[in-house]
């Protein structure tokens, strides 16, 4: 395992007090695995639903490690910040668990809370909900790509989480886990070479539908240069056929100023 992490954010411990219904105070032996949730609840913060999490300690046994929005990364059942204690986020009677990992989800895995929608920023929550798995997993020795599940793929009868947060902001479960791969990596200074870009000379004119991140690469890891808003017209003068795929489509367009903005967020300029 590599030896080191990158430290780009805080996480600040805020406890729910035990023994209590959210938080008995068990500990986890040993962290086998991560599991990935989102809040359920558009626009509550991660301060707002930690703070019901206390209030409500001794009336529901329900809890999550981490929760991540855009200005914070909280803990409030110890999981980086003191040594790891069990926290009851997925049901103990679902099956998968212990067939992907032999285990009871509650027994050995962290779970970690993404906030979404409301006011908050999308791509700086989602920035800090990867970088927090990828902490997760060097620091339990996980490997990022086997050791993360959806809580939507533990209990699919009853939960979309995390894949409903994402979409709010047009991102898809298996870009999150492909991108808590690359920040393990760079977190880590693993070296990974990316494919070169296939550019094809293309020049036209487009409207943005939705707003849209222009990057320095046509990767949604690469500088954000500009955003723009809905309705702003944008020309290009060449397509990428093998960027970043965001739902499954892999193509980007190039700018007149050599930055990069994802297809999917524009429509042509009639």
């Amino acid at each position: 395992m590599p030896t080191g992490f990158k430290n780009k954010y805080a996480i600040t411990p805020n406890y729910i007090p035990g023994p209590s219904k959210r938080r008995a105070g068990l500990p986890i032996s040993k962290v086998r695995f991560l599991v990935a949730h989102d809040t359920g609840n558009p626009g509550s913060t991660a301060s707002q639903n930690v703070r019901y999490y206390i209030n409500s300690r001794n009336e529901i046994s329900a809890s999550a490690h981490l929760f991540v929005d855009d200005k914070e990364i909280i803990e409030c059942v110890p999981a980086l910040t003191a040594p790891p204690e069990k926290a009851w986020h997925v049901l103990y009677g679902v099956p998968k668990d212990n067939e992907l990992y032999g285990v009871n989800a509650n027994d050995a895995a962290i779970g970690v809370e993404y906030c979404y929608g409301g006011t908050i920023d999308a791509d700086k929550a989602y920035q800090k909900y990867v970088w927090v798995l990828a902490k997760l997993c060097f620091e339990f020795e996980l490997d990022p790509e086997k050791d993360i599940v959806g809580h939507f793929f533990l209990d699919p009868k009853r939960k979309t989480d995390p894949v409903t947060g994402l979409a709010n902001s047009r991102r898809t479960y298996e870009q999150l886990l492909r991108d808590v791969v690359a920040e393990f990596n760079e977190c880590t200074g693993v070296a990974v070479v990316p494919p070169p870009v296939n550019t094809a000379a293309q020049a036209g004119s487009v409207i943005v539908t939705v707003k849209l991140n222009v990057r320095k690469q046509p990767n949604t890891r690469a500088d954000i240069v500009q955003v723009l808003s809905p309705g702003t017209a944008l020309n290009f003068v060449a397509r990428v056929g093998n960027g970043q795929a965001i739902n499954n489509n892999p193509v980007w367009y190039k700018d007149t100023n050599d930055n990069y903005f994802w297809s999917g967020g524009v429509k042509q300029n009639q």
